[in-house]
């Protein structure tokens, strides 16, 4: 349990709540145990993925949302794809919304922007990046978003292998 602790970055204790029932992990917890592990969400509920069949269309109302709250949206693309190797996300930024931490994880990812102004902060570099510009970095790189626009900033957006 200490050495998953270690690997995930989640707290031995958390670990130990989550384990005795005690506490419900987020998905973000959740994904960062399963990685420490060596697997994805995806991966970890293949076993319901399995015994659906596979579809190639979704409806809006059918995009899983796994946001961070009421600011920040991101809207999964089929969550029940058997044995998805991509993750792509709908995301919607509140104006001032913006990620809390810098984030890193060991993936690659891309996005373009559909609507508004996002500050992309790559390893230290930011961009102010308006509708229709678009980012592709290393994942493993320390990154975040921040939405400058006055108004709702929306990117749609793509990371392999998928994180959730």
């Amino acid at each position: 349990m200490r050495e998953l602790a270690l690997r995930s970055g989640i707290s031995h204790s958390a670990i130990s709540q989550i384990e005795r029932e005690r506490m419900s992990p987020s998905v973000d917890t959740l994904g960062a145990i399963l990685g420490a592990l060596g697997t994805t969400l995806s991966s970890f509920f293949a076993d319901l993925e399995s015994a659906l069949p596979a579809r190639p269309f979704y409806k809006a109302e059918e995009l899983v949302e796994i946001g961070r709250g009421d600011r920040i949206s991101y809207r999964l693309v089929g969550m029940d794809h058997p044995n998805r190797r991509m993750l792509m996300l709908a995301e919607r930024y509140a104006p001032g919304a913006h990620t809390e931490a810098v984030i890193a994880h060991n993936a690659e990812e891309a996005g373009i922007v559909t609507q508004g102004a996002v500050e992309v902060t790559v390893d230290g570099r930011s961009r102010i990046l308006r509708k229709g510009d678009a980012y592709y970095f290393d994942s493993r790189l320390p990154h975040s978003f921040r939405n400058v626009d006055a108004a709702v900033s929306e990117i749609i957006s793509a990371i392999t292998p998928p994180t959730y």
